[in-house]
């Protein structure tokens, strides 16, 4: 079962990859059967860490998987998986872009628990699997866009996050939902750097009608595995019409609020960083402009980049979330 628009690109025409291919035929085969999981079908062709495999069992499906490429234009291509999977910002682990792929190993994450907390109606201490078993795994090709002006495109595989936030009966009263990263130093070395400004444990936050926004998305997976340790394992959230730094990685706390999270890179630099930090070209980074962007992997030197779109070119869906609002000053 496919659940696309009409202009929107088939996989097979998003990518010519042998991977990708494969990895759709693996996921047709182990999720089309009545029973069978995430990660019966992973677990057949790769080797998975203990919390990997949970991290996939946890979601089981009767239901062949929804696959949706959205927001994408006819002829964009995935990013390599290599890329996606080397390339990131985690300064949990470092600050260059290849400290997380070298040292997020170290990290432990299974077992894996969440703190839920606030005004809801059932807060707790709550197992990775019992947050996200018994869903229908989703998969989601969207547009990545780094506030440094670089972007990606990715299969993520996850849960529509209001589903998650639904289980925990937010009250009337939450506004605001905020998410928090493991802090953990001796596993993650970043946090323990001598050169490192940052507030641990890191925060992000989203109102709850962007939360609740259909494109919002817990991530357990990408490329049709679980999620590696360096992309936020086990579970993180993608806001595709947002900076990449909003999709916080490694939960392990979500707190209703009624009032808006401060977060982490808002704390940092205000004058950089906002709280919405919706993808925005005709607002420019205080060091750099935001028009155009470099889509991996070309390199820094190549000339040629392409054009950013507001809202990461989710505009049709999401920008109805900020009518009135002066997206100059709520950046």
């Amino acid at each position: 079962m496919r659940n696309r628009r009409t202009a929107e690109p088939s996989s097979s025409e998003i990518t010519p990859e042998s991977v990708f291919l494969n990895r759709r035929r693996l996921l047709a085969a182990g999720l089309g059967a009545a029973g069978l999981s995430v990660a019966a079908s992973v677990a057949a062709s790769v080797a998975a860490s203990a919390a990997a495999s949970a991290a996939a069992s946890a979601i089981s499906s009767s239901s062949p998987m929804v696959v949706s490429a959205r927001g994408l234009s006819p002829g964009e291509e995935l990013t390599p998986e290599d890329i996606v999977t080397s390339y990131n910002n985690f300064y949990e682990f470092g600050m260059d872009k290849d400290d997380p792929a070298r040292y997020a190993h170290e990290l432990t994450t299974d077992p894996w628990s969440v703190e839920v907390a606030g005004e809801c109606a059932k807060p707790g201490e709550y197992a990775f699997e019992d947050i996200v078993s018994g869903f229908t795994p989703e998969e989601r090709i969207y547009r990545f866009r780094c506030v440094e002006a670089w972007s990606m495109v990715v299969p993520w595989q996850g849960v529509p996050l209001r589903r998650i936030l639904e289980r925990f009966e937010p009250s009337g009263n939450a506004r605001f939902v905020e998410f928090t990263t493991l802090y953990r130093p001796s596993e993650m070395r970043g946090q323990r750097s001598l050169f490192s400004s940052i507030d641990w444990p890191y925060v992000e936050g989203l109102r709850m009608d962007e939360a609740y926004h259909p494109l919002s998305l817990m991530a357990v997976g990408v490329y049709g595995k679980p999620l590696p340790n360096q992309n936020g394992a086990p579970l993180r959230l993608v806001v595709p019409w947002k900076y990449g730094f909003k999709s916080i990685k490694s939960i392990v706390k979500i707190r209703f609020t009624r009032r808006q999270p401060k977060t982490t890179w808002q704390l940092q630099g205000p004058q950089e960083y906002g709280f919405y930090a919706n993808v925005n070209p005709d607002v420019s980074h205080p060091r750099w402009s935001q028009a155009s962007e470099r889509r991996l992997p070309s390199s820094l030197f190549e000339p040629n980049r392409i054009p950013t779109l507001p809202f990461n070119g989710y505009g049709a869906e999401v920008a109805q979330l900020y009518q009135g609002m002066d997206l100059r000053r709520d950046f």
